[in-house]
């Protein structure tokens, strides 16, 4: 059970820290399975010392499937994709079961069997003291989350901040694993992206772009404070309290008036923040006139953050279910390969778009952040079809969806007659992970290796800078380090950068 435990227990807290709905729901589950698998497993332990056979056969199968067990436990805790040949093993198990009993019909297979198990029960012995500190850990830190995400007070927006004006709308886009080799420079042949195009023709292209980290929940700190951090504080009631400072290798603590959206605030901004993964309204609602968040993702293969309880109980037997339709059928049916996550991830989409159109619409929110859950796989658009879709779909589907939406915003602001006189800065967190995190998982498709080529990595996130009144395309090919965007969109709220000449210039300056 530590593939399901061990991401509440850990001291980085990382999970809870995404959780979005109550600490209860995983919490609760977690304990639940625990305490019935160790009550399965003590009622057949009891049954299998009223016969000889009875314990053979019981025990035979708890030696023979625990090299199983232990490959898929390894790669939960170490955060690693389980590879096909973990998910073969949990089938072949019973194979392996069946030649191990038949060894054990023999007179001289039944002596090793039986100090086998002697062996094999001490080390069990030991383990259930393990467990009994993880109930206990569960139940201290459960009762220290028991207040995750409860309503609180968003900061109340005054007319005029401290410099008294601002100059026009400024609408920051984060597209999750928005990759700038796949958007501009090596296109998937036949795909089109008129949405990146139009506003490539409009904006301004930095080719040269210098991510922060690979890690989406390390990145996204970094941006708001202009701290390069390589590791989070997290507490264990879900909130941000430290960053750790890759620069000066340091400990800082995190400071909501020491972000961009404070800076936003004193230039007489209004922030809104619609945004995925993060729990943004937890950690910034002392610098957020509005905000929505959605994270629905697994915590470790099963567990959702606004499932009921119920629901969350049976997750370990649904997800291995799901692994054996992955092995049986290959490609899950036509189906992505966890339908569930598939589903979480299109409510995210849906519910982070109706948000961001709300902010969008509302004119008196003029400094925004739209963090959208796209083109990061799995895949969940049919580019053929055009539509929303559980069947197995690509990085390149969620490409084409990335930029539909790009050109949806564009369309919203225009028929406001918004577009022209807003600063629109679109990026990537990081580019796309392809050996790093996909290749050799089941969300990996045919096209995926191809648009690649074998799996090749560019790590450049795609980062473009359309300027109010900027009619004409442009691109910077210096060095730009993504660690500047604070400073940037600083410069850009105060009206400082109002041409592509003031904002190459600026690029230089900070490249030096």
């Amino acid at each position: 059970m530590l593939s399901v435990t061990a991401p509440l227990i850990s001291e980085t807290h990382s999970a809870v820290y995404h959780v979005e709905g109550s600490a209860g729901a995983i919490f609760v589950p977690a304990a639940l399975d625990f305490l019935s698998l160790a009550a399965l497993l003590a009622a057949l332990l009891h049954l299998s010392e009223r016969s000889v056979g009875c314990r053979r056969f019981l025990w035979g199968g708890l030696i023979a499937t625990l090299p199983a067990v232990v490959l898929k436990t390894w790669t939960a805790l170490q955060s690693e994709a389980v590879s096909r040949v973990s998910y073969l093993m949990v089938f072949v198990a019973p194979l392996i079961l069946l030649a191990t009993l038949r060894i054990l019909w023999t007179r001289g297979g039944a002596r090793i069997f039986d100090h086998a198990q002697e062996l094999f029960a001490s080390a069990f012995g030991m383990a259930s003291l393990v467990g009994l500190v993880v109930l206990v850990e569960l139940a201290w830190f459960g009762w220290q989350a028991r207040g995750l995400n409860r309503t609180v007070e968003l900061h109340r927006h005054s007319a005029v901040g401290e410099s008294g004006v601002h100059r026009g709308r400024v609408i920051w886009i984060l597209l999750d694993e928005l990759s700038y080799q796949q958007v501009y420079e090596r296109r998937f042949p036949g795909l089109m992206l008129p949405g990146f195009d139009r506003l490539a023709g409009e904006g301004t292209v930095f080719t040269k772009v210098v991510p922060i980290s690979a890690d989406t929940a390390l990145v996204i700190p970094s941006l708001m404070t202009g701290i390069r951090s390589k590791g989070l504080g997290i507490t264990a009631d879900g909130q941000l309290h430290q960053l750790h400072d890759a620069d000066t290798d340091t400990w800082r603590t995190f400071d909501p008036h020491r972000t961009v959206f404070q800076d936003a605030l004193d230039d007489g901004y209004s922030t809104g923040v619609a945004g995925w993964y993060n729990p943004y309204c937890r950690i910034l609602p002392s610098v957020l006139d509005h905000c929505v968040w959605s994270s629905q993702i697994p915590l470790h293969g099963h567990l959702y953050g606004r499932r009921s309880v119920l629901r969350n109980v049976f997750g370990p037997w649904t997800s291995l279910m799901t692994i054996g339709q992955h092995v049986l059928v290959g490609e899950s049916g036509g189906l992505n390969p966890d339908v569930e996550v598939t589903k979480a991830h299109i409510a995210d989409y849906q519910q982070l778009v109706a948000a961001g159109d709300d902010l969008l619409r509302d004119s008196s929110s003029d400094f925004i952040f739209l963090h959208m859950p796209f083109p990061h796989p799995g895949g969940i658009f049919d580019r053929k079809q055009n539509r929303l879709s559980l069947a197995r779909s690509s990085y390149i589907d969620n490409l084409a969806l990335a930029d539909e939406y790009v050109a949806h915003v564009r369309a919203l602001l225009e028929q406001r007659g918004e577009w022209d006189p807003s600063t629109v800065v679109v990026m990537g967190d990081h580019s796309w992970r392809t050996r790093r995190n996909w290749i050799g998982t089941p969300w990996w498709t045919a096209e995926d290796q191809l648009a690649s080529q074998g799996g090749q990595f560019d790590d450049r996130p795609a980062y473009i800078v359309k300027l109010p009144g900027q009619q004409v395309g442009a691109t910077i090919d210096t060095r730009y380090d993504a660690i500047r965007t604070r400073a940037l969109l600083d410069e850009l709220l105060t009206g400082k950068l109002t041409t592509v000449a003031e904002l190459e210039a600026w690029v230089r300056a900070s490249a030096r």
